[in-house]
């Protein structure tokens, strides 16, 4: 039965995979042994006790050492070759051993990317059996995540950690910049060169020449520091359907559950009319075209907003007024 065994997990896994299970079945035989046959010790030899003692504390000090390097090497093991990210079931074998995840088998066209031996639907069990035995740190510890997930749970708790970082809010370019809050402040300001303001209230001037040939226009954001938060103020020129539009919105730097503790009003007007807005500021976890798309801000079409700027309507000059409030 023995020599079965040996030749089943043989025939499915590669050698280093074979070398893990070997340590794990060592380890947990070494355990089984200490519990149930444990060595009855002569009271009279306190030499030996001594000794056996030591010998005892220095096998239990080393082994959590060794399985910390086992479970390292399973991480290894557990990392796809085509896309290096972490592999969940099915995971796919060749008949050689060799792992890949699900996602990038169709873009290997069914071949091993590492033997090019077709890969068939052979999935690698005993690999994901033993994923299931691991528990792992957020990939967000740097940024003050403590916890420590089993495998198949810490995606899910990485795409919805508070701590993960934030991406930079900034709407004239796509800028790939991550960070913590403090450090998305900086850059906007050391990078973008974005006006930074102190308080809650605002009175901008939105100018542009010659409007009408403008379908798609991004102003230079602003940011507000009050009650201990940041926040970004947008304005945007966008079509909505075949009508082209402004809006002025405002996004909150931190999380949408912060964000509900605070609410905004805009205000544009003249000649004696005026539109106003109030709303909540959106978490910057929602992107700029995101809140765009949703209207989710004061839209005001362009004629309306060329009759604000006064004068022969052949430029924009657009006033809005605005408060940050914070909700008890």
């Amino acid at each position: 039965m023995k020599r079965y065994c040996n030749f089943l997990l043989s025939s499915v896994c590669r050698p280093e995979q074979l070398t893990f299970l070997w340590l794990m079945a060592s380890s947990n035989t070494f355990l089984d042994d200490v519990r149930v046959s444990p060595e009855i010790i002569d009271p009279h030899k306190d030499e030996d006790n001594v000794e056996v003692i030591e010998t005892m504390s220095d096998h239990i000090q080393h082994s959590p050492k060794s399985n910390v390097a086992a479970a390292s090497n399973v991480r290894e093991l557990l990392e796809c070759p085509v896309c290096l990210n972490a592999m969940y079931p099915p995971i796919h074998q060749c008949s050689n051993g060799h792992t890949l995840c699900s996602g990038c088998k169709p873009r290997v066209h069914n071949r091993c990317p590492t033997c090019r031996h077709e890969l068939g639907n052979i999935r690698c069990l005993a690999l994901e059996k033993v994923a299931a035995s691991l528990e792992l740190p957020c990939k967000y510890q740097s940024f003050g995540c403590l916890g420590i997930y089993p495998y198949y749970c810490k995606l899910k708790h990485e795409s919805l950690c508070v701590y993960r970082p934030y991406n930079c809010p900034y709407a004239g370019s796509e800028c790939t910049i991550v960070g913590d809050i403090p450090y998305l402040v900086t850059h906007l300001k050391d990078d973008h060169k974005v006006d930074m303001h102190n308080g809650s209230t605002f009175n901008h001037r939105y100018v542009k020449s010659n409007p009408h040939e403008v379908e798609n226009a991004t102003w230079m954001l602003t940011v507000f520091s009050c009650f201990g938060q940041y926040f970004c103020l947008h304005f945007e020129a966008f079509q909505l359907g075949m009508a082209p539009v402004y809006i002025a919105f405002l996004r909150f730097m931190g999380d949408d559950s912060e964000a509900k503790n605070y609410s905004y009003t805009l205000e544009v007007g003249a000649n004696g009319r005026k539109m106003v807005w109030q709303g909540v500021p959106r978490s910057i976890r929602d992107s700029h075209r995101k809140v765009r798309d949703s209207y989710d801000g004061l839209v005001i079409q362009r004629n309306i907003a060329l009759f604000f700027s006064g004068g022969d309507r052949k430029e924009l000059k657009l006033r809005v007024t605005g408060r940050i409030l914070k909700e008890r």
